[in-house]
């Protein structure tokens, strides 16, 4: 019977070709496998694993190492502090899209009390991040899907975040009439023909929460034309883009009416997150 730190450096080994983070990535795993924590872990490396465990952490590893994101193999995701439940029906949220996050919560006042939208939250993400920063804000996240939002209503329900609500809507299509302070989306922005999509770490994620036309601009330019009549006057919209696309998206933003248009960068210091901002609406 192996012990914890032999079946830890077994899977680490077996991983080095596959994954860019093969330690963390098998710490994980057995973490799951066992019901453990990462000190746990550490200070028990001589314990013997248990063969139902030993069993269930080499499937996972051979899971990873096919190319599976350990968020699908776990079942969860940490975001923003926030420890989500995932399914491969959802976009596994990546760590640029907290800038999103950070940047929309720059224009909430810790105590205000605004309406905020979410399109296309999948997880819930972006919508739980903010819902729990600003808890006296309140939270409307669509999607196209009933499937992901009754995973993102799970997150909620999980989270105690009773300021969210889902709407199942086709971008504004279900918001006739409604109007936000503040509007927040990382949409689909991949070009159909974009190399990235054949590489094996995106294989495994819903194609949907992905392309976005020939050019990755689709679900960015419908947005662009239609937020603005959903905005309170000098109210906020930001997306997530492409690092490629921060001129086009300044252009559309620029010709549907917005202003106060500013990129923000990432960690890698790419253009990643659009802002701008819009005077009323005229009907």
């Amino acid at each position: 019977m192996s012990s914890v730190r032999q079946a830890l450096t077994q899977a680490k080994s077996q991983l080095a070709y596959t994954s860019a983070s093969p330690d963390l990535d098998a710490g994980v795993l057995l973490q799951y496998c066992l019901g453990r924590n990462s000190a746990w872990l550490m200070a028990h490396g001589n314990a013997p694993l248990p063969a139902q465990a030993g069993y269930r952490f080499r499937s996972c590893v051979a899971r990873r190492r096919a190319g599976e994101p350990v968020a699908y193999i776990i079942g969860r995701k940490e975001f923003w502090s926030l420890n989500l439940l995932m399914s491969p029906a959802v976009l596994i949220p990546r760590p640029e899209t907290e800038h999103l996050v950070e940047h929309a919560l720059e224009k909430i006042p810790p105590s205000a009390a605004r309406q905020i939208l979410e399109l296309g939250t999948g997880s819930g993400a972006v919508a739980l991040a903010m819902a729990k920063e600003r808890p006296r804000c309140q939270v409307t996240a669509t999607d196209i899907s009933p499937a992901i939002l009754r995973l993102a209503a799970k997150n909620a329900e999980r989270l105690e975040a009773r300021n969210v609500q889902f709407t199942l809507s086709d971008w504004f299509a279900a918001l006739s009439g409604q109007t936000f302070d503040i509007i927040v989306s990382n949409p689909p922005y991949v070009a159909d023909d974009n190399p990235c999509l054949r590489e094996t770490s995106l294989a495994f994620e819903p194609v949907q929460a992905l392309r976005a036309g020939p050019e990755g601009l689709n679900a960015l330019s419908s947005i662009a034309a239609n937020a603005r009549c959903h905005l309170r006057q000098s109210g906020w919209l930001l997306v997530e883009h492409g690092h490629d696309q921060q001129l086009e998206v300044a252009s559309m933003l620029k010709t549907n009416g917005f202003g106060d248009i500013i990129c923000h960068v990432d960690y890698a210091g790419q253009p990643r997150v659009t802002a701008c901002r819009t005077a009323s609406c005229s009907r």
